[in-house]
């Protein structure tokens, strides 16, 4: 009678497994064919200026992911030309924007090339070393909060944020100061969980029609550059 109880206690336990097993797979399965969301946040550069097709690295992505994906795949582009950190935290109040980004499984962040622009005066023909630094600080001040608003709405989904990359390769006085900037962010963006920075400068070595369509915006082969770049970082 015993061994007929530890039996039958036995084949209950594996049932049990065998039932959380199923439905476990069966959940994952389901979470596999959701409907992804990406949201991407910044200026021009995301927006996709340069582009022909008017998609840039954002519209890269989200082609690449439906085709690695079994669900559908939806990007919300929220990039705006000329836009600065302050211009992106006003946008982070809207209603539909902080409900995108509440729902996000992804967010994707390129921003700061306008601030460091403007604050040198609207170009970079000559640095003045005093005005940079004073936006810098404010450029820092923004960034933190956007990451804080984004992480009081969405605390779970990866956050990456695309590094500043030097539009004159061949200045070495630029090349510094984008770098001092990129340490600035790395820094802020290591102060939050599941975040990652992505360095992009160094992707364009030299000033070239093949992947510059202006002073600053890549063309379709200079997206694809920074969408390979985010590939290789990130392992979505």
């Amino acid at each position: 009678m015993k061994k007929i109880l530890i039996s039958i206690l036995v084949l209950l336990v594996i049932i049990s497994a065998i039932s959380y097993f199923l439905a476990q797979q069966q959940k994952q399965k389901a979470k596999t064919n959701e409907n992804e969301q990406l949201v991407a946040l910044g200026d021009s550069l995301t927006y996709g200026v340069g582009d022909k097709t008017g998609t840039g690295y954002v519209g890269d992505l989200q082609k690449l992911l439906s085709e690695n994906h079994d669900g559908p795949v939806t990007v919300h582009n929220y990039g705006i030309p000329g836009q600065q950190t302050d211009g992106l935290l006003q946008q982070l109040k809207k209603s539909d924007i902080q409900e995108n980004v509440a729902e996000a499984d992804f967010i994707i962040i390129f921003i700061g090339t306008n601030d460091l622009i403007k604050s040198n005066g609207g170009d970079l023909a000559k640095l003045y070393d005093e005005r940079i630094e004073r936006g810098k600080a404010d450029y820092e001040k923004n960034l933190t909060r956007i990451f804080s608003i984004i992480r009081e709405n969405n605390p779970d989904a990866p956050v990456l944020y695309l590094g500043l990359y030097n539009p004159f390769p061949s200045s070495a006085e630029i090349e510094k100061v984008v770098g001092n900037w990129n340490d600035s962010s790395q820094k802020i963006v290591s102060n939050y969980s599941r975040t990652k920075f992505i360095e992009t400068n160094g992707l364009f070595d030299k000033k070239s029609d093949k992947y510059f369509s202006d002073a600053l915006h890549p063309t379709e082969k200079g997206y694809k550059l920074i969408t390979q770049k985010i590939i290789k970082e990130y392992d979505f």
